[in-house]
């Protein structure tokens, strides 16, 4: 709605690529218009820290910026399979190897338990927000409601660094687990070039021609994209049913004797990292809008599915450890390296053959999650609307899934899983806990409803759950002895969550279905999502503060201006309606009144 023909000529063209196709805001029909835009950029920015959204105009008008409705096909069946499908692939084959092998030991089951848990308290904040406002934007549309524009586009630029480096990382490693079920090495079918850095000079043209195909299933339809995930899914978990069992006959109990080599330090770190084997479930929530039932569909589908994933990969973690010692598990391909160690050099191929299914479900799942996501952000034309379009026949947004995956498939050509695993986790953890703050935002602060002092109490309490929880993670990162720090963090932690428990009313309850003992859930998942941020080396946060100054410069020069555009347009737009609505009734009662006489 930035112009009178932004929307409009989003609809009537749908696929064309014109200047308003993406910048048809006021601020960019001249260079006059945008240098003043760029005089303006302080109040502009104050009005879009200070400004939130509501749940309607997430749920009605942003949906109408696409043009064409997504199809509502799926159930809490189909959810669940996507959530299975979403999650299980490249962290439990790959990254458990490398974890127990040089960070936490056969205590990698302690590690898997610790990200776990952290993923469903942030898997019970997403599922009630995506019950309450079903829509494709995901995080990015539930921190638009609660913390403005500004902190959901900051969100919105980790989520889509967040998907682009998921996929590339899933993305190679399917190349090395296809080299394993050829007999090869996952090298050869890489490309080195000398002149590039190490960690970015293995090229990988399999995982490109990977994420092709997977655009290709995207963008057909979500209910055959669905049919094929649970296929996959179900021979993917036949085949971590084979894993389990096979492997624990031959497991050796020595192989615990020593079972936390690196303390309990090394168990954290590795749940910093592993955390990365969990994400994807969040990608179920952009289905939201695609749900026939979101009140039913969706918390079954989410929770369901994270019980399943849970508890696969700790019997997996524990199979692995006790059939290698730790030292000797190899950190590509562990399962299948695991088998040929104990004599059964057949099996490889079949773990490898699982492993790629499970690879190419979290790949689509992925596509679909990440395309929705930038549908709903250039809904509010944070970014090009252009990328908004949903096609009238496939019901998907085509726009929005070629690009995504075009650039997923570009980093994957270059970059190692390493590099990848480690910058993701900052990233997710990171926009995990800013869920967890929205959410005790929703239900403890109305706007116009919320006294000042209900307001400022909550706010207090709030800042110091979110500073005792960092001084945790800070105390933990710097590798000091001792335990009273700990001890004054977390008291403080507890008794403001105690605080805000009994000493400020809850604003607002939820309409279906709601996350349980608010506020001590989402308050342990901001405390956990933090404390496993300080587990996390130094240079993932210095490529995290490069990507978000980067976000910031992008935002200064087009985000703000394009959204507060398309913000007092819409305002305009809706109290010009409103006065012709009054006009039309003036209009009938003098009509009226004159047929009287």
């Amino acid at each position: 709605m930035g112009s009178e023909n932004g929307d409009d000529g989003l609809r009537r063209r749908g696929c064309s690529c014109t200047k308003d196709d993406f910048l048809p805001e006021e601020s960019f029909k001249s260079m006059g218009n945008y240098f003043k835009a760029l005089k303006e950029t302080p109040s502009r920015f104050i009005d879009r820290v200070m400004t939130r959204s509501v749940d309607s105009a997430e749920i009605h008008d942003m949906k109408a910026r696409s043009g064409n409705e997504m199809k509502k096909t799926l159930t809490w069946w189909d959810l669940m399979w996507f959530g299975v499908g979403a999650v299980i692939g490249s962290g439990i084959f790959v990254l458990t190897g490398q974890e127990a092998r040089d960070k936490s030991g056969p205590a990698v089951v302690l590690s898997f338990v610790v990200s776990g848990v952290s993923a469903m308290l942030s898997v019970f904040c997403y599922t009630e927000f995506a019950v309450e406002i079903p829509v494709a934007g995901g995080s990015f549309a539930y921190l638009r409601v609660e913390l403005g524009d500004f902190m959901a586009f900051i969100a919105a630029g980790n989520i889509i660094l967040e998907y682009v480096v998921g996929g590339a990382a899933v993305a190679r490693s399917w190349t090395s687990y296809f080299a394993t079920l050829l007999n090869h090495k996952p090298d050869d079918f890489r490309i080195i070039a000398h002149s590039l850095g190490k960690d970015y000079s293995h090229l990988d043209p399999i995982a490109v021609g990977v994420c092709a195909i997977i655009c290709i299933l995207a963008v057909i339809g979500t209910k055959g994209s669905s049919v094929f995930n649970y296929i996959a899914s179900m021979i993917h978990m036949v085949v971590i049913a084979f894993v389990i069992v096979a492997g624990l006959t031959r497991a050796d109990l020595k192989n615990y004797s020593d079972f936390a080599p690196f303390g309990v330090r090394g168990v954290f770190k590795s749940a910093s990292v592993l955390f990365f084997a969990y994400i994807g479930f969040d990608a179920v929530s952009t289905m939201a809008e695609e749900t026939k039932n979101p009140g039913r569909d969706i918390p079954i589908g989410l929770v369901g599915s994270m019980i399943v994933t849970t508890v696969c990969y700790c019997l997996m973690a524990v199979t692995l450890c006790l059939m290698q010692p730790y030292g000797q598990i190899d950190p590509n391909a562990p399962f299948s390296v695991a088998f040929s160690a104990v004599g059964w050099d057949w099996a490889k191929y079949i773990v490898a053959f699982g492993a790629l299914k499970g690879m190419t479900t979290v790949l689509l799942v992925g596509a679909i999650g990440q395309a929705r996501y930038m549908t709903h952000i250039a809904r509010a034309h944070m970014m090009p609307p252009w990328l908004a379009h949903v096609n009238a026949k496939t019901g998907t947004p085509i726009n929005a899934t070629v690009v995504m995956l075009a650039a997923t498939a570009l980093i994957a050509f270059f970059t190692k899983l390493e590099i990848l695993a480690d910058l993701l986790s900052v990233s997710t953890l990171f926009i995990f806990m800013f869920v967890a703050v929205a959410l005790l935002v929703r239900r403890y602060y109305v706007t116009g409803e919320t006294s000042s002092r209900d307001r400022n109490k909550f706010l207090m309490f709030l800042g110091l759950i979110l500073a005792s929880s960092i001084a945790t993670a800070v105390y933990w990162a710097m590798e000091r002895d001792g335990w009273i720090v700990y001890a004054v963090t977390v008291a403080v932690w507890f008794l403001s969550t105690v605080g805000m428990k009994f000493l400020v009313p809850q604003a607002r309850a939820p309409k279906l279905w709601g996350v349980p003992l608010v506020p001590w859930l989402p308050s342990a998942s901001i405390a956990v999502n933090i404390f496993l941020l300080g587990s996390i080396d130094e240079k993932s946060f210095v490529r995290f503060g490069i990507w978000t100054g980067v976000l910031l410069v992008y935002y200064f020069l087009f985000g703000l201006h394009a959204t507060y555009d398309t913000a007092k347009a819409t305002l305009k737009e809706k109290s010009t309606l409103k006065n012709a609505e009054e006009g039309s009734v003036a209009a009938d009662k003098s009509g009226r009144a004159a047929l009287d006489h």
